[in-house]
């Protein structure tokens, strides 16, 4: 990141203006916009790998040293994936935007459908990614926005099941109240790994979710290695969520990795994941094709993604609003912010 640069890849907005490239988006529409920037035409976004688009980040070869291959370019993320500004403005500026945005009909409040521009679509693809089936048993680590969504998710689509995985109360509740979890696990109270056998029989979950991903938190010997080696730039991330779920996960099932994952990690259980016939499903989403089936399930009435909203902030009030989400204050887990608070 660099000074100026401005953050947010989760937006929606009025139309006023188009280039001239654009065919099927007139000023005045209200569309949502997805966070991955993609082109419609290359080799991945014609099978519908949006977010491995090959045409929309200006700064491939930047990702490529660290990736192997870029992924798309995203809003307000980092330099590496383009260094588009994001979407806290007033205005955004939305490349390939018959591609990247879909039009809201009226009647829809914003708050409903904000979040198909990311974390709705997000904890979907992970829930999808494991393959449910009537029966299932699915565990989430992390009670933050998108685990909520992985867990309604996983519920839309048919587990049995959903454990939920956090330390704050305030997440955990909103897990089993709102989001549909049938059982949650405190971390800081629970060995989770024991308590995952005692709930599946001494079998282990069919599918494991990572909402996690490199921030992992864990007390004791384990976390403070993870910080250590993290400070000292010997390893990328804190993985310890990840090596826990394919610890956890039941023989042949299934870990979804939503959660973001930046660099190179150790002491990951290869061994587990390979003699237990795991299957390892990751990616940022492909939220372009996810935006009008989940958008149909909102108008149907199966979902109102507005549950995970604690918050309302102006605009000018960001600063604050990310001292609190940070810090875990005022029980605070999703922030919406408008320009015209």
């Amino acid at each position: 990141m660099e000074k100026g640069d401005i953050l947010g890849h989760e937006f929606m907005g009025e139309v006023v203006d188009v280039g001239s490239e654009v065919k099927n988006l007139s000023t005045g529409d209200r569309v949502v916009a997805s966070f991955p920037i993609s082109c419609g035409n290359c080799f991945f976004c014609q099978k519908q790998m949006f977010s491995l688009c090959d045409n929309s980040n200006p700064n491939a070869p930047i990702a490529q040293k660290l990736f192997g291959h870029s992924p798309a370019g995203i809003y307000g993320y980092s330099h590496m994936l383009g260094g588009f500004a994001g979407g806290q403005a007033e205005y955004a500026r939305v490349p390939f935007a018959d591609v990247g945005t879909i039009k809201i009909p009226e009647g829809l409040p914003d708050e409903k459908v904000l979040f198909l521009s990311d974390i709705f679509p997000t904890g979907y693809m992970a829930a999808e990614n494991c393959d449910i089936q009537p029966g299932d048993t699915v565990a989430v680590w992390g009670c933050g926005p998108v685990g909520q969504f992985a867990i309604a998710s996983a519920n839309l689509l048919g587990a049995e099941r959903v454990i939920g995985i956090d330390r704050f109360p305030e997440r955990l509740q909103m897990a089993s109240e709102k989001a549909g979890a049938t059982e949650t696990i405190n971390y800081e109270e629970d060995d989770v790994s024991e308590r995952l056998m005692e709930i599946t029989g001494g079998i282990g979950p069919d599918a494991c979710i990572d909402a996690v991903g490199l921030e992992a938190h864990m007390p004791g010997i384990i976390g403070a290695y993870d910080r250590v080696k993290q400070v000292m730039m010997l390893e990328s991330d804190r993985p310890h969520v990840l090596r826990q779920a394919i610890m956890a996960c039941r023989k042949g099932g299934t870990v979804s990795v939503p959660g973001v994952y930046g660099g190179f990690d150790d002491k990951i259980p290869l061994g587990a994941f390979v003699n237990k016939a795991l299957t390892l499903k990751t990616g940022q989403t492909h939220v372009q094709r996810y935006m009008k089936p989940l958008l149909e399930r909102i108008e149907k009435g199966e979902i109102d993604p507005s549950f995970v909203i604690t918050h309302r902030m102006s605009l000018n009030d960001a600063p604050s609003g990310y001292d609190i989400f940070t810090n875990k204050q005022d029980d605070c887990i999703k922030i919406v912010l408008k320009p015209d608070l």
